[in-house]
């Protein structure tokens, strides 16, 4: 990937706006009811300031351990906010876990997943 173009890290979330992608890193080891408003609140700015020019959203699990149904939400609406752009969904580093659990909640086809970072290569070449 390309240098990033713009960055953020906070105490939830760290977010880098590279050309054509924005990745945000979700900072765990829990995303419950507080986190979550904290995280859209940190990425939507990102997400608008990219707009169309946005061709895919990396979301980072690789940190989360637990997810709220709060956590889902926020995964989700940031998920189509990016997709309103246009751009592909990636949820990366998603522990087995978590991976259930988007499937049992019927989630696991809104994303992408990428297991490690060959996988994501790969998906970012598509």
């Amino acid at each position: 990937m390309s240098e990033p173009t713009d960055k953020k890290k906070t105490p939830y979330v760290e977010i880098e706006v590279r050309p054509g992608i924005v990745y945000v890193k979700l900072v765990g080891p829990q995303v419950g009811q507080r986190e979550s408003p904290i995280i859209g609140q940190e990425a939507d700015p990102f997400l608008k300031a990219a707009g169309k020019s946005m061709k895919h959203f990396i979301i980072d699990l690789s940190s989360v351990t637990f997810m709220s149904s709060m956590g889902l939400g926020a995964v989700i609406s940031l998920r189509n906010k990016a997709n309103a752009a246009g751009a592909k969904s990636i949820l990366y580093g998603t522990s087995p876990d978590l991976a259930k659990l988007f499937a049992m909640m019927k989630m696991d086809s809104m994303f992408k997943f990428a297991k490690n970072q060959g996988e994501l290569d790969i998906l970012l070449k598509g």
